[in-house]
């Protein structure tokens, strides 16, 4: 029996601790294929290169068992995933993960993260996808409280897969025991964005993005934000379909 491939990325980059730790998890239910961003690609959305070289790097493995296969790309990460499909796999991955990100993904975060896209590009072709993020910045953070979760979650994946259409876009709580997992809604939600002006050695001003992400609806009980803050994980249910097919009648009503 042919085990199943797993295709991995993320957006913070082949470096990055969290990637690794859900590599560690994926070895051992089936053959593994990082394709990661050589540099951090935060905030990169869907973003493809368009004019512009790529070039891939395979990495030793040696920390890993022997069917874990490790490559870089000097590209965002759904750059990761088309050249992946195109000229690294062997056949069509079983199942697509990304992250462990880190930082959350929660909210409109949704709309902004690499992590997302790569999941979104994965799923538009087929591949049950599900990104990973902990609501924790820092490259020392403690995925452990993730792991019974990211295992249960992927195994449940490799054997049903998930709806035509379907990805999953699940956060986990930081720092704190995990009181269980909740299947949500993304949580209506913006961010009080500040642009910070600095100076450079030269004289010149330069502008840092600072912000806070806010709840617009704090009290619904059925969003990521809400249980996030009660120590729960959540998985929420996304489509890269953006049709909104509830406003179409309207829509009509009101251009013709």
């Amino acid at each position: 029996m042919e085990r199943p491939l797993i295709l991995i990325s993320n957006d913070d980059g082949i470096a990055a601790p969290g990637i690794h730790v859900l590599a560690r998890i994926a070895q051992h239910l089936g053959d593994v294929y990082i394709v990661a961003p050589a540099t951090p690609q935060s905030g990169m959305s869907s973003a493809m290169s368009v004019n512009v070289p790529l070039r891939i790097k395979q990495h030793d493995n040696t920390d890993y068992n022997d069917n874990v296969r490790i490559f870089s790309v000097t590209g965002t990460p759904v750059d990761c995933i088309k050249l992946a499909m195109h000229h690294i796999l062997p056949r069509k991955p079983d199942m697509m993960l990304c992250g462990i990100n880190h930082g959350s993904n929660a909210g409109n975060n949704l709309i902004y993260s690499g992590t997302m896209g790569a999941v979104m590009e994965a799923c538009m072709i087929g591949i049950p996808a599900t990104g990973y993020s902990l609501m924790h910045h820092s490259l020392a953070a403690d995925f452990s409280q993730t792991l019974p979760y990211i295992e249960k979650i992927s195994k449940a994946v490799l054997a049903g897969g998930l709806p035509e259409g379907v990805c999953l876009n699940v956060n986990f709580p930081a720092k704190v025991a995990i009181e269980g997992l909740k299947i949500v809604r993304s949580a209506k939600s913006h961010w009080t964005e500040e642009y910070r002006e600095y100076t450079d050695p030269t004289g010149r001003p330069f502008y840092w993005l600072t912000g806070k992400q806010i709840n617009d609806e704090p009290d619904a009980t059925d969003t990521d934000l809400y249980w996030l803050g009660r120590n729960y994980a959540t998985a929420v249910p996304v489509t890269p379909d953006q049709t909104n097919v509830s406003a179409i009648k309207a829509i009509a009503a009101i251009i013709g």
